[in-house]
């Protein structure tokens, strides 16, 4: 995000717009014995501060740090990654991978001295290494207390230029247009119109949602004299297609009685075409391919089915065990045929090289969401929490239409199951989305499976997997203790459910020794057999 603004005048007598990389605060000396960064509004998500710096009145004595003796407390902290903690805020280390976020949009974060000191300045940044411009403080205060429960304030962004995104102006910016007076009044409102729209916010997630709606009967049909809306002819009933049979409704059937009659019909034993549809389609989740390999048309315009026999044996076992789906997986994942060997043979290869006749297991790489929940899942760091609200990996600029950019940073909240991602319509995940994902605004009934240079330099060389890989580190180490060869037998087992050859064995060690436990964690993420279904 580039944050872009016109420079103050000279005669503003404001301060000049807050950025990512440094800000300044300076006030008349003041003696305190604790200091407050209040954040109010971030630019996005939750707010980050790479380092808070306080300095002694007259002097260049940074007495925010905790070699000093200063001590950090906030209203809440971000969980998850030990880049982002509450001691980075004065440890001395500027940059993103010591700072701290706060655990939800507005919060504060402060300063305890050893002993009461006079200062004058307050030096903040999001990220002082210039990487990373989001979650920056677009509205905050800087208070002081002696007790540590009476605030004053000596500073804040009401000092500064209005913060521009793309030539729009911060919630608040109005402030900064009026009298002294009017501008206390103000910011006393605006935060507590924030605060009001927090509590609202929180309402909202603990009210279960409801949907009413009132049944009444459907309207009239007619057939169309050769399809003129204007030229009704004779009350159609509801129906299905004639050659297909019939459900006796009247005219005036009742609405829910439409829709009973109608799920009868599909789910009748005597309609062969609804669980041929369902087996088809489990068994080409299963295989890669389905018995019919056009799942969405088992009509005379679709492929013929391989094994004829096999369909309608699996819809009528899976009509009279109740249609359980649950025992349908079962009944495919215990065959011999699914449990064969994806070994190739000669002989086979020579009269079906497609692997149509089920001769052995067709090997394929796994969907998107499986490779990025089975990262999340070797690392240890996959969030399994079930329903609620979906997650997004991208940032949102909202002007006129809503424009989407690839997060750079991730959280246990990004770290869910894929299924509960948000989809955006011609939006595709940075890196998994490479993997033939499905564009949000189309459906698809089978997927490609392609092979591109992108999809290796993603799972290589993109952030995420990059974090991932330092995680899978951390995990083995914990785990495994500082034996490289224990820790190379604790990562087969994660990665293949196996334990390593004694050649494989030997190879990872000497590889770990020779680039270190990241890289031979960023090497096994990205092996066929970890990404392969075989």
């Amino acid at each position: 995000r580039k944050l872009a603004g016109p420079a103050p005048a000279a005669d503003s007598g404001l301060l000049p717009m807050v950025n990512a990389a440094l800000n300044s605060d300076e006030f008349p000396a003041v003696e305190t014995r604790f200091v407050r960064f209040a954040i109010l509004q971030s630019s996005q998500s939750q707010p980050c501060l790479d380092e808070l710096e306080i300095f002694a009145a007259g002097s260049g004595l940074n007495v925010a740090l905790a070699s000093a003796g200063s001590v950090a407390t906030s209203s809440g902290n971000y969980s998850g990654d030990p880049k982002h903690q509450l001691h980075h805020i004065n440890d001395g280390i500027a940059g993103n991978d010591h700072s701290w976020i706060c655990d939800s949009e507005s919060g504060w974060v402060q300063i305890e001295f050893p002993d009461k000191v006079a200062i004058d300045r307050v030096v903040w940044a999001r990220d002082r290494e210039k990487k990373y411009t989001d979650r920056l403080a677009v509205s905050y205060t800087i208070s002081v207390s002696d007790d540590g429960e009476t605030w004053r304030e000596v500073s804040g962004s009401g000092r500064r230029q209005p913060f521009l995104v793309n030539g729009v102006e911060a919630e608040d910016a109005f402030v900064t247009r009026l009298s002294p007076d009017d501008a206390t009044r103000a910011k006393e409102l605006f935060q507590t119109k924030l605060s009001l729209r927090g509590s609202l916010d929180e309402w909202n997630r603990k009210v279960p949602v409801g949907y009413a709606g009132t049944f009444k009967l459907p309207e009239q049909v007619f057939r169309l004299y050769r399809g003129e809306p204007t030229a009704p002819r004779e009350e159609v009933a509801p129906d299905v297609l004639t050659v297909m049979g019939t459900l006796d409704m009247a005219t005036d059937e009742p609405e829910q009685s439409r829709r009973m009659k109608l799920a009868r019909w599909i789910a009748s034993e005597e309609n062969p075409l609804t669980a041929r549809v369902i087996v088809n389609r489990v068994w080409h989740y299963h295989f890669g391919r389905g018995i019919v390999a056009t799942p969405s048309d088992l009509g005379k315009n679709g492929a013929l089915p391989s094994h004829p026999e096999l369909l309608d044996w699996l819809a009528k076992r899976f009509v009279e065990n109740g249609w359980s789906l649950k025992g349908l997986h079962r009944d495919i994942l215990l065959s011999s045929t699914y449990r064969q060997s994806s070994r190739p043979r000669s002989d086979a290869l020579a009269k079906d090289a497609d692997g149509r006749l089920l001769w052995r297991f067709p090997p394929r790489r796994l969907e998107a969401e499986a490779i990025r929940d089975c990262v999340l899942q070797l690392t240890g760091k996959l969030n399994l929490q079930a329903g609620g609200p979906g997650f997004l990996l991208f940032r949102v600029d909202r002007e006129n239409v809503h424009h989407y950019f690839p997060l750079e940073e991730f959280g246990p909240e990004h770290f869910r199951r894929m299924i509960y991602m948000t989809k955006i319509r011609q939006e595709q995940d940075e890196v998994f989305g490479t993997f033939d994902c499905p564009d949000g605004g189309q459906t698809i009934p089978q997927r490609s499976r392609s092979t591109t240079a992108l999809q290796a330099l993603n799972l290589m060389n993109s952030k995420f997997m990059m974090e991932q890989a330092g995680f899978l580190a951390e995990r083995l180490r914990t785990g495994a203790g500082d034996g490289v060869e224990d820790q190379v037998r604790m990562a087969f087992e994660l990665a293949y459910s196996r334990v390593p050859s004694d050649e494989e064995l030997a190879d990872s060690v000497q590889f770990i020794d020779g680039y270190g436990l990241e890289a031979f964690c960023r090497a096994l993420l990205n092996t066929n057999e970890f990404l392969f279904v075989s």
